[in-house]
């Protein structure tokens, strides 16, 4: 049985960036209609992304803490690992969150498909249905798909030790062990996981430098916190992988041309992603896709198509589900007729290791490019005493100032719980903050946040909880 739908506005994925523009659309007033390909919402993020991987995050972060404090003169016996309850308390976390999207998409009165959506035109969708093909007539529609991991040739997809990020999620088993390809956010995570877990886990990179785009005497802070609890080969890359008597052997080649022929139980390929748009019919419609391979839209998320947007991962880096839900939301409120724009100054961005690292607007590295009259301003965390009282004092503030104005235009974090701290940085970059507005900002004490306020002080020369190398200012 065919059935024909028609509907103000069709979206195609359910992720963050799909549920959000999904949700706005219907309070708005405007019908909607969701298309998703799996049973649940919430996309890769929810199901199996961001919110197992932090799961499991949380239970490393415990198992590294609780050791340490035999530091302090507390003991706990080495820990045991139960595979299973940690897998089911991760899938119900997971259930929790999707069900509350599910029970809020009911209560918006929004439609939800289950199936794979292709184009026929700029006013037609065809759905090949789980039960049943469909046709959706719509005005408008979202494309927000998100993305997939790209492999790598040299690696049969048909061998289990082969891992993407959505395997090594599934936590099936503990490698002893673990090769990572890729030292992203992907990969350092996965590493700060599994050798939590107990595996022995070797990160290996083409770049000189992990994490390019975050300066280096910041992950320099990185290495020294994590204190090799796994190893990280940089100017290196995997050439060759051989499976023989239920063993991975990586011949691994050094920038030097040196190489090792390594033996691992599991393989993750974390070297990044692509957009889901290759089955979505784009061609039948002309829609134009950038010489990266992402849907080109303009800051209203329009496409060159008038009545088709996109958001999210479809629309290019960075691939982040906060960018995605904003940009979800302005496209709504666009097809409502709002003259909004999606026009962000910063975005922030999180590896959630342990340490965490964050960083959001301008770089050292790009100032210095980008050819900026600017000053950096860092306190190291070994002056923090809530630091010390937390047994987390390797940790570094780092802020950077336009010196022309004095105004906040970056920074970056390393240290217990970055991710939380980043945010004031970002919301003085978007009010246009000066160093003053943040130094005279009176921060709780003692607090981790209250090293944003001292690297102010530093820059504005009033510091007094360290020598101060501007006290005539």
């Amino acid at each position: 049985m065919h059935q024909e739908i028609h509907v103000q506005v069709a979206v195609i994925g359910s992720g963050p960036s799909g549920y959000s523009a999904a949700f706005r659309c219907s309070d708005l007033g405007l019908d909607t209609i969701l298309i998703e390909r799996y049973d649940t919402l919430g996309g890769v993020c929810l199901n199996v992304g961001c919110i197992p991987s932090k799961s499991l995050l949380h239970i490393a972060k415990v198992i590294k803490e609780a050791k340490e404090l035999s530091d302090t003169g507390v003991f706990f016996d080495k820990p045991v690992i139960n595979i299973e309850k940690i897998r089911n308390w991760k899938n119900s976390v997971i259930h929790k969150l999707t069900s509350s999207l599910s029970q809020m998409r009911k209560k918006r009165n929004i439609k939800i498909i289950q199936g794979h959506a292709i184009f026929d035109s700029n006013k037609n969708l065809f759905v090949k249905g789980i039960k049943n093909d469909l046709t959706i007539h719509f005005e408008n529609a979202i494309i927000a798909t998100g993305s997939k991991p790209i492999k790598l040739p040299l690696m049969s997809e048909n061998n289990s030790m082969i891992w993407d990020s959505t395997d090594a999620l599934l936590l099936n088993n503990i490698p002893n062990r673990f090769l990572i390809i890729g030292s992203g956010i992907i990969g350092l995570e996965m590493a700060t996981i599994y050798s939590a877990l107990g595996s022995k886990v070797d990160i290996v990179d083409r770049f000189q430098q992990f994490l390019p785009a975050i300066d280096q005497d910041v992950t320099n802070v990185y290495l020294k916190a994590m204190n090799k609890k796994f190893n990280i080969l940089l100017n290196t890359h995997v050439e060759k992988v051989n499976f023989k008597d239920n063993v991975l052997s990586a011949k691994i080649i050094r920038e030097s041309g040196s190489e090792d022929h390594l033996n691992y139980d599991a393989i993750l390929v974390a070297i990044g992603r692509k957009p889901n748009i290759d089955a979505l019919g784009l061609d039948r419609i002309g829609l134009k896709i950038n010489d990266l391979g992402f849907i080109e839209v303009n800051q209203q998320l329009k496409t060159n198509v008038k009545n088709i947007y996109a958001v999210g991962d479809v629309t290019g880096m960075p691939m982040l589900a906060h960018k995605g839900i904003h940009e979800g939301r302005i496209a709504a409120e666009v097809i409502s007729g709002k003259n909004h724009y999606f026009e962000p100054k910063v975005i922030p961005s999180v590896a959630y290791t342990e340490p965490e690292i964050a960083c959001v607007g301008v770089s050292e590295r790009e100032a210095i490019k980008k050819n900026i009259n600017y000053e950096v301003a860092k306190f190291s965390w070994s002056g923090s005493g809530r630091a010390m009282a937390s047994n987390c004092s390797v940790g570094l503030t780092k802020l950077i100032f336009d010196k022309n104005n004095n105004q906040i235009i970056g920074g970056s974090i390393v240290g217990t719980n970055a991710g939380e701290l980043i945010g004031e940085i970002g919301l003085a970059i978007e009010m246009g903050c000066d160093s003053e507005d943040i130094a005279l900002t009176i921060h709780s004490h003692p607090t981790l946040n209250e090293s944003i306020g001292l690297a102010s002080e530093i820059f504005q020369g009033t510091i007094t909880d360290l020598l101060n190398i501007k006290k005539n200012k």
